[in-house]
């Protein structure tokens, strides 16, 4: 493919409009060709500037639009499933934000979708996949050295949440990440899950479980922890310590800039997830492009969309009832191999 792959955009809030400017300013190989929001006004402002984009009010009339190679998701959780099976029909290869499908059972209608094209389409935006501190300690426990992985300790934390955050939502939305990155550094799928609830922080809004931990179990016999908090105040913070049988490796302590001044230091602390994981939505985007332009598919698929669904439905069980909940997926597809 010698001509910038035209790239439709689905959403133009806080997530799709980032993803525009990455498109327009940074990723090479690629041009916004379209974008779809019901905000008409929305998705006008997100595109300012940006010349031989199509501004419409559907998916549909988005994905038919001229020029239209590719399709970005960046919508809300659920509306994915149309946006994912309007883009298979039209065999349109896709890059979906987080959640493939909110559901268990629609996730799994996206790969049985799939499926039956014979190839593969859709990659999901975990970005943390192309997290330098991530890949780097994947390539670590990857590499041996530390002996088996015994356990992952993770921390989550958020200054605070949007209006509409439910307590499902700690683990449905926020720890969706630390599923997939659980799966992709460990190698192994997650078999049940425990969600202990703290005293909520008085900093929460009424009714709102947080902080949370989150326990999983994996196929191997390691444990993962998460500790989640939505509602920190002091700013955004991902961490990950891997325990393992000849040592422990720790991301998520890169120093940031320290300012001294008036008799004392302060490091700032990054506010929210766009500016944390800046370069790895880079990469990831950068990635997709490449790879769609060689007509190849790489990166996080269906399956781990639909794995980290169930993971997380299973997950919102057990804060709901306070027990364990053993994780059941359906039989992997060859093509997920």
């Amino acid at each position: 493919m010698s001509e910038l792959l035209g790239v439709a955009v689905l959403g133009a809030g806080h997530m799709g409009a980032d993803h525009i400017r990455r498109i327009d300013q940074v990723v090479s190989g690629a041009r916004v060709a379209a974008v779809a929001d019901p905000d008409a006004d929305r998705a006008a402002e997100a595109v300012a500037g940006i010349d031989g984009v199509s501004v419409h009010a559907g998916t549909a009339a988005a994905l038919d639009a001229p020029g239209v190679q590719a399709v970005l998701i960046a919508s809300p959780g659920p509306a994915h499933e149309e946006a994912l099976l309007a883009a298979f029909t039209r065999g349109l290869p896709v890059l979906c934000e987080k959640p493939l499908v909110p559901d268990a059972a629609g996730a799994l209608r996206v790969v049985e979708a799939e499926v039956r094209l014979g190839r593969r389409l859709a990659q999901v935006g975990f970005m943390r996949r192309y997290d330098p501190e991530y890949r780097r300690l994947k390539s670590l426990l990857d590499g041996g050295r530390l002996g088996r992985p015994l356990m992952l300790h993770c921390t989550h934390r958020n200054v605070s949440s949007p209006p509409d955050f439910t307590s499902a939502m700690l683990v449905n939305s926020s720890v969706s990440h630390e599923i997939d990155a659980a799966r992709w550094l460990l190698g192994q799928e997650l078999t049940a899950v425990t969600v202990l609830r703290p005293r909520s922080s008085s900093h929460a809004p009424e009714g709102l479980v947080d902080p949370q931990f989150v326990l999983f179990e994996t196929a191997d016999g390691a444990l993962v922890d998460v500790e989640v908090f939505v509602n920190s105040g002091f700013g955004y913070q991902v961490g990950c310590e891997a325990v393992c049988e000849a040592g422990t490796a720790r991301i998520g302590d890169a120093r940031a800039m320290v300012v001294t001044t008036a008799g004392a230091a302060q490091e700032e602390v990054a506010q929210d997830y766009l500016v944390r994981f800046a370069d790895a939505y880079d990469r990831e985007v950068q990635a997709w492009v490449d790879a769609t332009r060689a007509g190849r598919v790489t990166g996080p698929g269906a399956w781990d969309g639909y794995a980290a669904s169930a993971v997380a439905e299973a997950g919102v069980r057990s804060l709901e009832s306070g027990g364990r909940v053993s994780v059941e997926l359906a039989p992997r597809p060859g093509l997920y191999a």
